[in-house]
C-alpha cells in the first residue's frame, strides 16, 4: 500500500507492505524458511523473506525482470515500479517517502530498502526520507547491511517492545547467526523508550 495524505504533508508518501494472511499456509512457509542468501557486498539474507518480496535464490535477484503479460507480479519490482512512476511526476518533485511495517512485515520493509541499495537504485535512495519498522525479526548476519546504509545515508529505526517475541527470532545462536542492525527504540514494559 502506498499512502500520500496531500492535506498534512503532501511531499511524503507512506509504503506500507502487506504481511501474511493469517490462514495462508504457502506464506507462512516462506516466512519460516531460515535459509541463506548470500550477496556479495551485502552479506547474508534470510531466504523466506526475500522469497517473499519475489526474488528467488536461483536467479540471485536481478535489477530488471520481464513483468510482461502472463509474467507473476513480484512485490519488490511492483512497489519499485510505482515509486519510481509517482516520484518522476513533476508535481511530486519534492516528495520523499518512507517505508514502514510492523512485525514479519518490518523484514520486508527493511529488506525492500536493501535490495535498492543492492541494484544501486540512487535516484530512489535519494528520495527516501527513511526506513521504521514495530517488532521487526532479524533478517540477516553479522555482515548485512553493515556499511551499506551509510553509503546511501539511509535513516532506519527499530522500535522494540520488551514483551514482543517477533524481534528475538530467528535465533542469534551458533546454529542460526542472525543478527539485529542499525539502531533500535527499546521499550519497557513501562513504555519508557531507551536507545
Amino acid at each position: 500500500m502506498m499512502f500520500n495524505d496531500t492535506t498534512s504533508n503532501p511531499d511524503l508518501i507512506m509504503v506500507a507492505l502487506r504481511g501474511t494472511e493469517p490462514f495462508d499456509v504457502d506464506k507462512w512457509r516462506t516466512d519460516v524458511d531460515f535459509s541463506w542468501f548470500d550477496l556479495h557486498d551485502v552479506g547474508k539474507i534470510h531466504g523466506g523473506f526475500m522469497k517473499a518480496l519475489g526474488l528467488q535464490k536461483k536467479t540471485g535477484g536481478p535489477k530488471e525482470i520481464d513483468m510482461g503479460l502472463g509474467q507473476p507480479s513480484f512485490a519488490y519490482y511492483t512497489i519499485r515500479q510505482k515509486l519510481k512512476d509517482i516520484l518522476m511526476d513533476k508535481k511530486y518533485e519534492k516528495t520523499k517517502f518512507i517505508v514502514t511495517r510492523h512485525s514479519l512485515e518490518g523484514a520486508l520493509a527493511i529488506l525492500f530498502v536493501a535490495v535498492l541499495v543492492l541494484h544501486e537504485e540512487a535516484w530512489l535512495l535519494e528520495r527516501l526520507d527513511g526506513v521504521y519498522t514495530f517488532g521487526q525479526p532479524r533478517v540477516g548476519n553479522g555482515e548485512f547491511m553493515k556499511e551499506k546504509l551509510r553509503v546511501y545515508n539511509v535513516k532506519y529505526l527499530r522500535y522494540v517492545y520488551c514483551n514482543d517475541m517477533v524481534p528475538r527470532l530467528p535465533y542469534d545462536n551458533n546454529i542460526f547467526l542472525y543478527k539485529h542492525f542499525g539502531p533500535c527504540l527499546y521499550f519497557t514494559s513501562c513504555y519508557k523508550g531507551k536507545t
